[in-house]
């Protein structure tokens, strides 16, 4: 039976991915891929916590159930350094009816991406993988690479072969679908808006074959007329209907039990996609986080890629040939990597930067002459304007966030965190964004990747602080988590100590603090902060400073009151504020009750404050 493409349910984070990955390139490269060899790779991943457990959801009670509770127990406590002995328990009390399969089915993501590679049934990591798991990795060009050459069918996948239909490049096919729905839009008066996100799930991972574009982009147009003009409730009962029809059509069946899997499986499909193509940073999310379109600043790049491209998939003398050009960052040589393309590319850039300099008031960058310049020094060019484009939407950010409106809508999303999608990401923006608005900061820099809008693509990588923050009297960092649980405690307690302390040697000029964000602060995080700021993290105290979301609310609320009466709150200001609370704890001998009182200490400071 046909079935969408998938990237990955399995392991949804790029940087889980890495994490995996490393794990199984310290332990397994060059030893042959055997059963045994797969089974030890699951229960390297369970001994380190990489499967059954997720940094932004927490534990997985699908994987608790049926453990015994001394195992719940050992897996759960963070405290507790697992051995591989453990770990194979764990394993073996699971009864998996294919124990090795679990190992195929982890490794069967580092392999179709190209990471690593079977020579004679051996374990090799490719010069990709390598570069992944290099300390100077760009998560984005990786992914870009790796989704540029993906194609069903390939030889290393007898699931999707050409006689059932298969022949697409799934992200070029993507490109071309949302493409072609914006051209058919124009056509009939409407905005391009590329495609919703129900719109997404649906078409996207049942694109299969790349001669089905067209008529794809007909039928969303087709759907969206049949919507247009009714009530909510209409819209959602037509689109209801349609999907049943199209999965009647698409799996040539009218099991309704097939029908319900083949919808709820689009639907993960459809979001993973969306997650890892946004990383390539040729897609944007417009339209509230609804809609997904075509990265416009990189209209040079797409249109030639599309150009050269029509998403139809490749034939190759043999597995090895293929997967040899999968893996070879090298390859293809894309096709506007030529002077004439680079040229555009700068000139566009420049136009766009020199609009923010206008609505900044700033004073023009001074541009080179790259009409001289050669190959390689306009790609580094590129680089560099791209990273001044991102300042100056840094400044806009700054700029906007001063605006009392901008700052209530801040404090309504937060209050309202669980009821988005990609918490852990919008927590990490809103947090970076409030921190802008509170006062006469010289920087804030939050330490996600972003696309070329500045919204952030994922989470900060595990090795950095989520965000940096730099004022003229004092620096900060800033960690966020949507983790409540004790698994809180085991990926942000020592990790936040240890950011802080490489910062604080970083810029030592200075004092510095941690501000560290979550819906709610576990006990566990809490007595471990209050070790480090009552005595000391590696031979010196530190300046923690722990918020649940709603306190951090509480003093954006506080802001809002003080600029409806026109005052500005500077910089000292919370400094002081981050002193009362961490000083504080000298009153509590209960670090559980120092952060109860923590709500009043900022009402009391709010009285104290000095304009």
């Amino acid at each position: 039976m046909k079935k969408p493409w998938s990237i990955s349910t399995t392991t949804r984070s790029p940087y889980r991915l890495r994490e995996q990955l490393k794990v199984l390139a310290d332990n397994f490269i060059n030893l042959e891929w055997t059963k045994e060899n797969q089974i030890n790779f699951q229960i390297s991943l369970i001994q380190h916590r990489l499967y059954g457990h997720n940094e932004d959801t927490g534990f997985s009670n699908q994987f608790l159930n049926g453990l015994s509770e001394i195992h719940k127990e050992i897996f759960t406590d963070f405290s507790h350094d697992l051995t591989f002995k453990e770990a194979r328990e764990i394993f073996n009390s699971k009864n998996f009816t294919d124990p090795s399969m679990r190992g195929r089915q982890t490794f069967a993501l580092f392999k179709k991406f190209g990471f690593v590679r079977l020579r004679n049934k051996v374990l090799d990591l490719t010069s990709l993988g390598k570069i992944f798991l290099s300390d100077n990795y760009d998560l984005s060009d990786i992914f870009f690479n790796v989704f540029l050459k993906w194609q069903l069918p390939n030889p290393d996948n007898k699931g999707y072969k050409s006689s059932y239909g298969y022949d697409i490049k799934p992200f070029i096919g993507v490109l071309h679908l949302i493409n072609k729905v914006n051209k058919n839009s124009l056509a009939l008066g409407e905005k391009d808006k590329g495609m919703s996100k129900a719109e997404f799930s649906l078409f996207g991972p049942s694109l299969v074959n790349f001669s089905s574009i067209d008529s794809y982009a007909e039928k969303i147009i087709s759907l969206r007329k049949k919507l247009k003009g009714k009530n909510k409730q209409d819209q959602k009962i037509i689109f209801e209907e349609y999907r049943i029809i199209f999965a009647k059509e698409f799996l040539q069946t009218n099991d309704s039990v097939k029908i319900k899997k083949f919808l709820k499986n689009l639907k993960d499909y459809g979001d993973n996609a969306i997650r890892y193509f946004r990383l390539t940073r040729f897609i944007y999310i417009r339209g509230n986080g609804f809609y997904i379109d075509l990265e416009r600043r990189r209209m040079v790049e797409i249109d030639a890629l599309l150009n050269f491209y029509n998403a139809q998939s490749k034939t190759f003398e043999s597995k090895e040939k293929y997967l040899d050009y999968i893996s070879d960052i090298s390859l293809p040589k894309l096709p506007w990597e030529t002077k004439e393309k680079h040229i555009e590319i700068i000139s566009r850039l420049v136009e766009e930067i020199k609009s923010y300099e206008e609505v900044l008031q700033k004073e023009h960058l001074e541009i080179q002459d790259y009409l001289n310049l050669g190959e390689d020094e306009l790609k580094k060019y590129i680089n560099e304007l791209r990273t001044y484009r991102r300042l100056l939407q840094d400044e806009e950010n700054h700029k906007n966030s001063q605006d009392v409106g901008s700052v209530e809508s801040y404090i309504q999303r937060l209050e309202n965190i669980f009821s988005f999608e990609d918490r852990p990401i919008l927590l990490e923006k809103l947090s970076s964004l409030g921190l802008h608005a509170l006062n006469d900061s010289l920087k804030i820099q939050p330490n996600y990747p972003v696309g070329d809008d500045n919204e952030p693509t994922f989470t900060a990588p595990a090795n950095t602080p989520d965000i940096e923050c730099f004022y003229k009297s004092f620096n900060a960092i800033c960690e966020v988590t949507m983790l409540t649980g004790r698994d809180q405690w085991f990926n942000e307690g020592q990790p936040v100590m240890r950011h802080l302390r490489d910062f604080e040697d970083k810029y030592s000029d200075k004092k510095s603090y941690c501000l560290f964000i979550a819906p709610k602060i576990h006990r566990d995080t809490v007595n471990t902060f209050w070790t480090a700021i009552k005595y000391e993290y590696e031979g010196r105290s530190q300046k923690i400073v722990p918020l649940s979301i709603e306190d951090f609310v509480l003093i954006l609320k506080i802001l809002v009151q003080i600029k409806a009466e026109n005052k500005f709150l500077k910089h000292d200001e919370i400094s002081r504020l981050y002193d009362e609370i961490i000083d504080s704890s000298k009153s509590f001998a209960d670090s559980g009750e120092w952060l109860k009182n923590i709500p009043k200490t900022i009402l009391s400071w709010q009285k104290s404050i000095k304009f």
